[in-house]
């Protein structure tokens, strides 16, 4: 198995399990369950290869994806009420799966040789959409678009990170390594130490006297 299909695996995992945490705030039944999941899992990955003209889509290639991401779902559905507090959980688990994620999605990108600014972007893509379309179909606030958080901003500090170091001559599996590494140090210094990106700040307009 490459290492791309074993990040595209890894970051299916993690995130469909933050999609069961969320559709158990949401009180779904098994169904739900398993389609916010999948949705979660696949998303960024999907916009990615669709953008990217890969054919097949990876899930569609290899239908493991789906059932693993079913697996994770029928997990917390029955195991959700265990938890303490799910939601400190899921954003936890959340931040891993970003990290993966977007070193998938820089991976891919890379191996394709596309340029640097779509190396970029197909990372951020990747890791950020399938948290997005799960939060905003269970009506969450995205943890995408909260304020000031430090979120999308670790996805293009990690892909610029992998970008730099190929560029600098460094192979790709520990400049993906590095990748997964900074994505992550920056949401989980954010969650502990409260980092923050300064928001706008709207002002009333100045009067001429």
């Amino acid at each position: 198995m490459s290492l791309l299909a074993l990040l595209d695996y890894a970051s299916v995992l993690v995130f469909a399990l933050t999609g069961a945490l969320v559709a158990s705030r949401a009180q779904l039944d098994l169904v739900g369950f398993a389609f916010v999941a999948c949705l979660t899992a696949v998303g960024g990955g999907t916009v990615r290869d669709l953008l990217l003209g890969r054919d097949p889509v990876f899930w569609v290639g290899q239908p493991a994806y789906i059932l693993i991401a079913s697996g994770a779902a029928a997990l917390v559905f029955f195991t959700a009420h265990l938890v303490e507090s799910r939601y400190r959980l899921l954003i936890w688990l959340d931040s891993f799966a970003l990290s993966i994620a977007v070193a998938a999605g820089t991976g891919v990108a890379l191996a394709q040789g596309q340029p640097p600014v779509i190396v970029v972007l197909m990372g951020m893509m990747t890791g950020c959409l399938g948290g997005l379309m799960r939060d905003v179909v269970c009506n969450e606030v995205p943890l995408v678009l909260k304020q000031g958080e430090l979120y999308v901003s670790c996805a293009l500090a990690g892909a610029v990170a992998a970008v730099i170091a190929t560029g600098l001559g460094l192979a790709t599996l520990p400049a993906l390594g590095l990748c997964a590494l900074v994505c992550w140090g920056l949401r989980a210094g954010s969650l502990i130490f409260g980092w923050r990106l300064p928001v706008y700040k709207s002002r009333p307009p100045r009067t001429r006297g």
